[in-house]
């Protein structure tokens, strides 16, 4: 294996490289600690993924260098539209809370991928899976596989960063309790012709939420709640998913291959345990629906970050730093929280239930109200 990990006694491994191993990887490497990231793919996912960079998000980026960049290569978004039928029930600038940053995951990746390199050359090795841990008082012995190889990689603490389905979690045997919040969504890109370059839109429907994000390269992304995934699905269905519920137009010619995704909540039991701790999706699984989630997980590797630290600097199991626990914990609760209100704002809705929740965005849209839904928005509360 690379020398990163051959043999010698690592300060951190962490174990996954989306951005949330990769930012708390740069924060590490920035004060001069001796970390390894093992990630289990051998190259960065193409899937259509998060897009969002709220503002506490970004602060997060900035820590480690990369906030010019972020800005250089996204899209501001500086206002919010909510509507039904074709009548504005409200609308929301972001310029007292901040705005947000439009940048696909895959080019958010890059950047944090190019600092880490720049931080600490080869401490990101792709192709290894984690198959098993092995607590020894002092320090944890990380069993990992390069290929059908096994290598022994022994560290002070092990960071689970590995998502949803996280092995570490399920290695260090910490449980994974689902929360309320459950639903169908389709999502794709394509050429942004709706003439709001800066403006995300929210179609509250009767059929049920349609929302559309502008994207770099004058693309947007639309979200749209379904019953049930479509047995086939393609761009002319989301096309008239979008038209049907919107009448907004959506270029057949530019579109992305569309996904569909169930979004449902989990939270971990704790998010450590004698050395080994969790961040991000191993951590907590939040609807996308309002875009938390990679900004949620940030915020954890800032927190784990200044916690680990000190661990390094007394010896002591994480276990023993309550504080990362109790912080983060709260704030994914949260999340969902907020994320599960979303959910059950975009499902359909007809008659006095319609009527109601029209009337309830309306109210949210009015001063002083529509301040506290803009920081919402934006994920200021974090």
């Amino acid at each position: 294996m690379p020398e990163a990990s051959a043999g010698r006694m690592h300060d951190v491994v962490i174990v996954g490289g989306g951005p949330v191993g990769l930012l708390l990887a740069c924060l590490l490497a920035e004060r001069g600690r001796d970390v390894v990231v093992l990630e289990r793919r051998t190259e960065r996912s193409g899937r259509s993924r998060a897009i969002g960079i709220h503002p506490p998000g970004l602060r997060a980026l900035a820590r480690v260098g990369l906030a010019a960049d972020v800005r250089a290569g996204a899209v501001e978004i500086r206002d919010g539209r909510v509507m039904c039928d074709g009548r504005v029930l409200g609308a929301m600038s972001f310029s007292g809370a901040g705005s947000v940053w439009s940048l696909p995951q895959l080019a958010t990746e890059a950047l944090l991928e190019r600092r880490l390199a720049e931080l600490a050359p080869g401490a990101l090795e792709r192709g290894v899976a984690v198959g098993g841990l092995r607590d020894r008082g002092t320090h944890i012995e990380v069993m990992a596989d390069r290929g059908g190889e096994t290598t022994t990689v022994p560290a002070r603490y092990v960071v689970g960063a590995d998502g949803v389905r996280s092995d570490i979690r399920s290695l260090a045997g910490i449980g994974w309790n689902a929360w309320p919040g459950r639903a169908h969504y389709v999502m794709g890109d394509t050429r942004d012709d709706t003439g709001e370059p800066a403006t995300a839109l929210l179609h509250f429907e009767p059929a049920g939420v349609v929302e559309s994000f502008p994207m770099p390269g004058a693309q947007r992304r639309w979200v749209a709640w379904v019953r049930r995934p479509p047995a086939r699905l393609d761009a002319h269905v989301l096309a008239t998913i979008v038209a049907s519920r919107t009448g907004a137009g959506f270029d057949l010619a530019s579109a992305s291959t569309p996904s569909a995704f169930e979004a449902r909540q989990h939270l971990a039991e704790r998010m450590s345990l004698g050395r080994v701790a969790l961040v991000g999706d191993a951590a907590h699984e939040v609807s996308p629906i309002g875009g938390q989630g990679m900004n949620l997980g940030w915020l954890d590797a800032l927190s784990l970050d200044r916690e680990l630290a000190a661990a390094l600097d007394a010896g002591a199991p994480l276990e023993a730093f309550t504080r990362y626990e109790r912080t983060r914990r709260s704030a994914a609760a949260r999340a969902m929280r907020q994320a599960a209100f979303n959910m059950a704002m975009g499902a359909p809705a007809a008659g006095l239930r319609l009527r109601l929740r029209n009337a309830a965005v309306r109210a949210l849209a009015v001063p002083p109200l529509r301040a506290v839904l803009a920081q919402a928005f934006t994920m200021r509360w974090l």
